[in-house]
């Protein structure tokens, strides 16, 4: 059958919102790796220069925005890739309700919504970093220095997998079609609220695995999209599997914690 006008609209911003995502991805892992990279030769000039190990000042004000975007942006890079399947449908229903003469709102509306409530956790996480900083409990690295609170943390990720909560938010973020069909809104505000919205259950079912970067450090980059892998497969799994997806890595989460535990105590 021949593509009618409509449908060749569809497929096109389809297309152009996939490329945006894309994009916005790409950006966010660029700004990665370039801080990674100067983190590193930060490293090896303080090595080089006789120090056994970079001293960690009090941070300024500039110091807490510049971790706040850090943070944001590896949030963006992190959890645009698993919120695609949200963004397109939003995109979908947006292109038809136009090309029915309905009122239309930008795709990046609801996106910025989205991207808004992991900002906020980002300032949350950049507080957190902040206190264990100015406790001496992270290194220059951004890792635990404390094996107990790395245990803690393993230990408090683990079982969060399993808790009611969890499933609840996993639920709303690998359901697209029911958020859609349960949380529309109507305008411009009606659109960001709907991504903060939906933001928020993404937050809720997957800020205990962003503290794990505590543990295996905050720039570890390999750890970072490990996690991200994790999370894409959490919202992508089949239904019947999904489930013990996260019970299984909460498990395992729970089994490192405890081995952690047992070293840091045969140590002292």
């Amino acid at each position: 059958m021949p593509t009618t006008p409509i449908e060749a609209v569809l497929k096109r911003d389809r297309l152009v919102v996939i490329a945006g995502l894309v994009l916005v991805t790409a950006l966010s892992w660029g700004y990665l790796l370039y801080e990674a990279a100067r983190m590193d030769r930060s490293m090896s000039m303080s090595m080089g220069g006789g120090m056994s190990m970079p001293q960690m000042a009090p941070w300024g004000a500039v110091d807490l925005v510049l971790l706040f975007a850090m943070w944001s942006v590896m949030m963006v890079g992190m959890m645009v890739p698993s919120a695609a399947p949200m963004v397109l449908l939003f995109a979908g229903v947006n292109r038809q309700r136009s090309a029915q003469q309905r009122p239309y709102v930008p795709t990046g509306i609801f996106l910025a919504g989205y991207l808004t409530a992991w900002a906020g956790f980002s300032l949350l996480a950049t507080l957190a970093q902040w206190g264990l900083h100015s406790a001496a409990l992270l290194s220059p690295m951004m890792v635990s220095t404390s094996p107990y609170l790395g245990a803690a943390l393993l230990l408090a990720g683990g079982v969060f997998q399993w808790t009611p909560l969890k499933n609840v938010c996993l639920d709303h973020c690998r359901s697209p079609q029911s958020f859609i069909s349960t949380h529309w809104r109507e305008g411009t505000a009606g659109a960001f609220r709907m991504g903060f919205h939906h933001g928020i259950f993404c937050v809720g079912c997957c800020w205990f695995l962003m503290l794990l970067l505590f543990v295996t450090g905050v720039m570890n980059l390999l750890w970072v999209a490990a996690i991200a892998g994790f999370v894409l497969l959490e919202k992508v799994a089949p239904v019947v599997l999904a489930p013990w997806v996260s019970r299984l890595a909460g498990a395992l989460l729970v089994l490192w914690g405890v081995f952690v535990l047992l070293g840091a105590r045969t140590i002292s």
